[in-house]
């Protein structure tokens, strides 16, 4: 499916849209002063480690400490991948002593002892690291709400076509290439990397963009990634910790790196200056891409040619409208995200289940496109409109499915619960469109909802009477929003001057216009 990239760039923040056949699928912003940090290498210091939850705190320099999981050390890593080498040699071993003394005896169809091999364990993480000890770590997700960034102890470098292991032997395909061409890969790069400088190798991993490339490009690319992880390994020398060793490419270069594919027609960015230096980078690591770059000149804003601010807008609301006349209600919590599919006011042509259908078939397109519109991830709960009918569940689950798999970010989806709800994964690999671009409400604290302003003027009330019977000031001043000082001097009147006598002084009120209708004071004077 064709599709076109819009680079909206501005000094304090760059926007970015991918659009497809006339519709935005995806918008990514990046902020100066808010600028991600995956992909960054950093020379940690171990500030805390938890054996009861085998991770550690990281102090990388950012205002939370990191979290590091015994399973990112590079020892466990080296032992999960070989794993499966161990496994495949399980089976044929003969019981005579020769084995690892870590295999187990067992009997194979033919009665023959034998020796399964099993993978060593996982060393804990209290015998692996120490407090005040220095760690080169780079971050997997960046800082989300209330949590620290995730950390890996497994250094890898993204380049053009190749991503760079330097602590691993791996040599890796991407999936996304046909079966039968990975061999041929993976033995042509075994070849341009057998010797690499100063005697090592590292790993490697094929990008998908890198299919059809030649030897000499690929060799550029294996020279650049290890002078940059030469330049890295210096630097970890020479740095205090907590420092920053290597940042990954600003927003713009990794639209290059990351968002152009053959389907992408072009690339349009509004900015003269950026579209020089981007042009520059893409010629020198990214040719095929060059003359796809083009400078938006028109009067119009460049969002405007396909109306994506409004999109963004429409994005950060609960509810989203269908072109049948259902919508669905989206609503993210920090656990999940939930979306309800209601008929709304589409009444169908012909019969009840058709119309539900129908509304379910057009929900499963929506609700994949606003996943990726406004980058939810985590566990998503899909609550379809009930279907009576096997065959209607089933088309609706694999044209659900079918969305989903344009998704360049990876999900997992299960089928209809008892329940009827459709249960389904998205990996998070950055802020919701939400989280960036909007906060919790001061009034309600996130809540979605305030306390009617009778019921701040008895909580009022009550926290009067609790004071007059620990102090005994001469007068009690109430100072509170307008909705409820005028609702004191209204209905409320005759309770107010009630607890006046009861407690013997009196009570005066004040109306503050900033304070929101749950704030409130009792000055005693």
């Amino acid at each position: 499916m064709s599709q076109d990239i819009l680079i909206n760039w501005a000094p304090q923040e760059t926007r970015v849209a991918v659009v497809e056949q006339g519709a935005v699928q995806e918008v990514h912003l990046e902020r100066t002063l808010e600028r991600g940090l995956v992909g960054n290498i950093y020379l940690g210091k171990v500030s805390r480690v938890l054996p009861g939850m085998q991770s550690a705190f990281i102090d990388i320099g950012l205002d939370r400490a990191a979290f590091l999981h015994v399973a990112d050390l590079m020892p466990n890593i080296a032992a999960k991948h070989a794993a499966p080498r161990e496994r495949n040699l399980a089976a044929t071993v003969p019981v005579d002593g020769s084995a690892d003394q870590s295999a187990q005896p067992a009997v194979s169809g033919n009665g023959q002892a034998t020796k399964v091999l099993t993978p060593n364990p996982v060393l804990p993480i209290e015998r692996q690291i120490f407090e005040g000890q220095s760690l080169m770590v780079q971050v997997l997700k960046d800082p989300i709400g209330t949590k620290g960034a995730r950390l890996t102890a497994q250094i890898s470098i993204a380049g053009r076509l190749l991503v760079f292991l330097p602590q691993d032997t791996h040599i890796g395909v991407s999936q996304k290439i046909p079966p039968a061409q990975r061999d041929a890969l993976r033995q042509r790069l075994l070849r341009l990397t057998a010797v690499g400088e100063g005697g090592q190798a590292g790993g490697f991993i094929l990008r998908t963009n890198a299919e059809d490339t030649s030897d000499d490009e690929l060799g550029e690319d294996i020279a650049y990634l290890r002078k940059t992880w030469l330049r890295i390994k210096e630097a970890s020398t020479k740095q205090p910790p907590a420092s920053v060793l290597h940042e990954d490419l600003s927003l713009i270069q990794r639209v290059l790196r990351d968002l152009v594919s053959a389907d992408t027609q072009s690339i349009r960015i509004d900015s003269r200056e950026q579209f020089g230096l981007l042009k520059t980078f893409a010629s020198e690591f990214m040719p095929d891409t060059v003359n796809k770059l083009q400078h938006y000149s028109g009067e119009r804003p460049i969002f405007d040619l396909f109306n994506i601010d409004e999109d963004i807008v429409r994005a950060l609301s609960r509810r989203v409208e269908l072109k049948s006349g259902g919508y669905l209600v989206i609503d993210q919590t920090e656990a999940l995200t939930t979306v309800d599919v209601n008929t709304g006011g589409y009444v169908g042509a012909r019969n009840f289940d058709d119309t539900v259908f129908r509304t379910n078939l057009e929900a499963a397109q929506t609700i994949a496109r606003q996943l990726r519109l406004r980058n939810l991830g985590g566990i998503v709960i899909v609550d379809f409109i009930d279907m009576v009918r096997e065959d209607h569940k089933e088309a609706v689950l694999t044209e659900f499915r079918k969305q989903l798999s344009r998704d360049r970010v990876k999900t997992m989806i299960g089928g209809f619960s008892q329940l009827g709800l459709v249960e389904m994964t998205r990996k998070r690999t950055r802020e919701s469109l939400a989280h960036v671009m909007s906060e919790s409400c001061a009034a309600c604290s996130g809540k979605g909802t305030v306390k009617t302003a009778r019921s701040i003027c008895y909580d009022i009330l009550r926290e009067i009477l609790r004071e007059a019977r620990a102090f005994n000031p001469r007068e009690f001043r109430v100072v509170a929003s307008p909705q409820v000082i005028e609702l004191f001097l209204d209905e409320e009147s005759q309770h107010l001057a009630g607890l006046s006598d009861f407690i013997g002084k009196p009570i005066s009120l004040q109306s503050e216009g900033s304070m929101t209708q749950e704030q409130y004071d009792i000055v005693l004077l």
